[in-house]
């Protein structure tokens, strides 16, 4: 069984098994493949701490909906536009494997059913916790919340910078990007996505 095999099936509820020593070596050649002495005081126990770090910022993978969820959608009469703004999330480019750092808006028209407000954060978290391009992790926000809601309609916004375009290849240090996901009645209605930017502001 290859490692990928064996950490996609040894999991639990909470954290899942991951193949840390092989990680862990992995790591140790890197550095020592970028002439670097592993075996120093400051690196000894560097490709130890990577791998666990490495495990944390990629746990999405081992995440899924409905667990996360975990029956916390509550029927509710409202069905006005429902805002949750500035919702921290770190990911990492799929490219380089760099980081990109961010904020996410979520913006849902409950239809009968209103979703806990942590939820959301663990939503973004999930995608985020995976190796990303900014897009996607977008549409899968929206697509997760419609899901989960049975939203009239869904908005997502992204804000993020990326260290792929900051600290290397072209270098422009003030640079971002926003994208934008929106489903049923916020892509369909004007006047209902101009208000859910308006109230973003």
């Amino acid at each position: 069984m290859n490692a990928l095999m064996q950490m996609q099936q040894n999991t639990t509820d909470d954290q899942p098994e991951l193949p840390l020593d092989a990680l862990e070596s992995h790591y140790k050649s890197i550095l020592s493949l970028l002439g670097e002495d592993p075996a120093r005081e400051g690196l000894k126990d560097t490709p130890k701490r990577a791998a666990k770090a490495m495990a944390f910022l990629t746990q999405g993978y081992h995440q899924d909906l409905t667990g996360l969820v975990n029956g916390a959608v509550f029927s509710s009469d409202t069905d006005e536009l429902v805002i949750v703004k500035d919702i921290e999330l770190y990911s990492m480019c799929e490219h380089h494997l760099l980081p990109f750092i961010g904020k996410c808006h979520i913006g849902y028209l409950p239809q009968g059913k209103v979703l806990g407000l942590s939820k959301f954060a663990r939503i973004v978290d999930m995608f985020a916790r995976r190796f990303q391009i900014q897009e996607q992790l977008t549409r899968q926000i929206a697509e997760a919340v419609q899901e989960v809601t049975g939203a009239a309609g869904v908005g997502v916004i992204v804000e993020a910078r990326h260290m792929c375009m900051m600290m290397r290849g072209v270098e422009k240090q003030n640079s971002s990007m926003r994208t934008s996901v929106m489903l049923g009645q916020l892509r369909e209605s004007q006047n209902t996505r101009q208000e859910f930017l308006k109230l973003l502001d």
